[in-house]
């Protein structure tokens, strides 16, 4: 029998884990905070960028499998997936977890699965399972476990399903549990361990990401110096057979990759040297290509800007250098930069530079400032680029330049 599912926080991981388990046949109670989140989704529309989802939640609607609330209704199963952002000096942001923890306590019964999904810093699991057994204190047999999901905007469906889990429960029970209900849904393996192991798994994932995409831009800034081209070299140095250096860029963005090495740093600021190190190296690359790309507009050049995403192919604005970048530019040199951006329907608030079509924006002179790798550029034709000068952070040319 299908568990009934309360999953708090409809956001970019809450809300297709609650269509995809709704997909499954579970009878699944949305929950956010947000009037208007609630009064999209109930109307069938999504209000993240994530287009597969929305035709799974208009077939759960239409099968009475999925419902929105404001407040928690009782479960089987609840699933915490709030956001979790940086507050001042880096420091972990918990209060939508607390809030959560709070919101669901009066729902519980004996027997219940309370799993939280939110990245975390370490022993935040545990602090949520003092939380319940202050508020709830007469409630048994409560089974508490951390199970941080592995995905990729763009992809996030086809990874909840195909990726390994690492589920890590408060008692060998509890992880026996979550375990058990992710593999109701899960395809790749599910891995058990500890709480407190698991958070650091979902941390140390992201930043040694962050740590390897800083050195491939520390690489591009070396070589900026000595006029040589930063992927041959990576690409070079990755025939070696234990090497695998990642590819630079502009800096990286997304709520993961950006944040979470913060979390690890702030838990233990003592033995963390590697991690802001990484994150300092990613601020000297935004702010190189900010300056090379204003010493353009200084010279008199309009600048178009290409892309604002934060990763190819998607319209994820979340914590993205390439808006930081376009954003900065338009500031310092006012009517000189124009902006590309094909997966948002309109600019977003505070840009203070124009969006345009790619080929509005190509009709015009122009240097081209490549911050997003999006496939719709890499179909910019030679002779639309002839003449301009290319400031090319993804290296979104160099294939061609090539051959």
């Amino acid at each position: 029998m299908n568990p009934r599912v309360t999953v708090i926080g409809l956001g970019y991981v809450g809300l297709p884990t609650a269509a995809l388990l709704a997909s499954r046949g579970m009878a699944v109670q949305g929950v956010d905070s947000n009037a208007e989140v609630r009064a999209t989704l109930a109307a069938g529309r999504i209000h993240i960028t994530e287009a597969a989802v929305e035709a799974l939640l208009e077939r759960a609607l239409r099968a009475g499998h999925f419902t929105v609330h404001a407040e928690p209704p009782p479960a089987d199963v609840f699933i915490i997936a709030v956001p979790t952002p940086l507050g001042p000096g880096q420091a972990p942001l918990l209060d939508h977890v607390w809030d959560a923890t709070r919101a669901l306590a009066p729902a519980l019964r004996p027997g219940n699965l309370v799993l939280l999904e939110s990245t975390s810093p370490i022993g935040t699991t545990a602090r949520v399972g003092a939380l319940l057994r202050e508020l709830r204190p007469g409630l048994t047999d409560l089974a508490i476990a951390y199970g941080p999901e592995r995905v990729l905007p763009g992809r996030i469906l086809t990874e909840l399903v195909e990726n390994d889990r690492v589920a890590g429960g408060l008692t060998h029970e509890a992880t026996r549990r979550a375990q058990a209900f992710y593999r109701l849904f899960v395809r790749g393996e599910v891995v058990g361990t500890d709480a407190a192991t698991a958070e650091m798994v979902k941390l140390s994932e992201n930043a040694f990401r962050d740590v390897n995409i800083a050195f491939a831009n520390e690489l591009s800034l070396i070589a900026a110096r000595h006029g040589l081209d930063a992927w041959r070299v990576i690409e070079l140095a990755n025939r070696h057979p234990r090497v695998n250096i990642l590819r630079p860029g502009p800096g990286v963005g997304g709520h993961c990759i950006a944040v979470d090495p913060w979390f690890l740093a702030h838990g233990a600021p003592q033995a963390a040297r590697l991690i802001p190190a990484a994150r300092a190296v990613d601020a000297a690359k935004r702010a190189a290509v900010l300056e090379e790309a204003s010493a353009l507009c200084t010279a008199g050049e309009r600048v178009i800007c290409l892309g604002l995403a934060f990763k190819a192919d998607v319209g994820d604005l979340r914590e993205s250098p390439a808006l930081d970048i376009a954003t900065e530019l338009a500031r310092r040199h006012p009517g000189q930069v124009v902006v590309v951006e094909p997966h948002l329907p309109a600019a977003p608030a505070g840009l203070p530079a124009p969006l345009l079509p790619l080929d509005q924006a190509l009709a015009g002179p122009g240097a081209l400032l490549v911050l997003t790798d999006h496939a719709a550029f890499r179909r910019i034709r030679p002779e639309q680029r002839a003449g301009r000068r290319i400031l090319d952070t993804r290296g979104l040319f160099r294939d061609e330049e090539d051959m």
